[in-house]
């Protein structure tokens, strides 16, 4: 009797350790990938899902927006001025069957095509059009890479250049025409400031001589 009764107690604990780790939580902001045997099932949807357990494969991918931070690499310019250039991509996955099936990491490719697009754009402009134009590229390589990463299921919700940084001769000849710049601005203030100084010293003047004038007539 006892021997049974701990076959029946074994049995139902290996059954409830099957039946809880056959349970998958997916998060209000995730979608996963039910994979049976190496062959996909469907998308589990957050909330409660239950898998055949041991032979099943749960994939997460969240459909938050994601920040990619794309390194500083140095680009040459269509006049020829060398210029390090980084900027931010902000993700999101829209598809997750193809976001995990068509790409090994869609993280790695985004990253790697955003890499190339910015070194090909930059690099068809002058260093005046990247330094004022900011707005213009980036949404050109919004628009670039949103197109190529849609077959990845990856949407791409914009891009921030964050800084150019000419290098060489060219940072230091923009170095000093900024700080001519700043010197002519302060000979403009000194200016203007002498003049306001002469005006209102010549309308006292002419103040003091009416007062005078008048304390004669009297």
């Amino acid at each position: 009797m006892a021997y049974e009764m701990f076959i029946a107690i074994f049995i139902a604990v290996a059954i409830l350790i099957l039946f809880i780790s056959g349970v998958a939580i997916i998060q209000p902001y995730e979608q996963a990938l039910w994979i049976v045997l190496g062959q996909y099932k469907k998308r589990l949807n957050p909330g409660f899902n239950w898998v055949f357990p041991l032979i099943s494969d749960v994939i997460r991918l969240d459909l938050r927006t994601q920040v990619l931070d794309v390194p500083r690499q140095e680009v040459i310019t269509k006049d020829n001025s060398p210029t390090n250039v980084d900027a931010i991509v902000y993700i999101r996955v829209v598809d997750p069957n193809k976001a995990y099936f068509e790409v090994v990491n869609y993280h790695v490719a985004v990253l790697s095509l955003a890499q190339t697009t910015l070194r090909s754009v930059v690099g068809d402009m002058e260093l005046d059009e990247i330094l004022y134009n900011r707005d213009f590229i980036n949404t050109k390589l919004r628009d670039i890479l949103d197109h190529s990463t849609d077959a990845w299921g990856v949407k791409v919700e914009a891009v921030e250049i964050r800084e150019v940084d000419p290098v060489g001769t060219v940072k230091g000849a923009m170095e000093e025409q900024t700080s001519a710049e700043r010197k002519r601005r302060a000979a403009i203030l000194l200016a203007d400031g002498q003049k306001k100084a002469a005006i209102l010293q010549a309308e006292g003047s002419k103040q003091a001589n009416i007062l005078n004038a008048e304390g004669v007539r009297q």
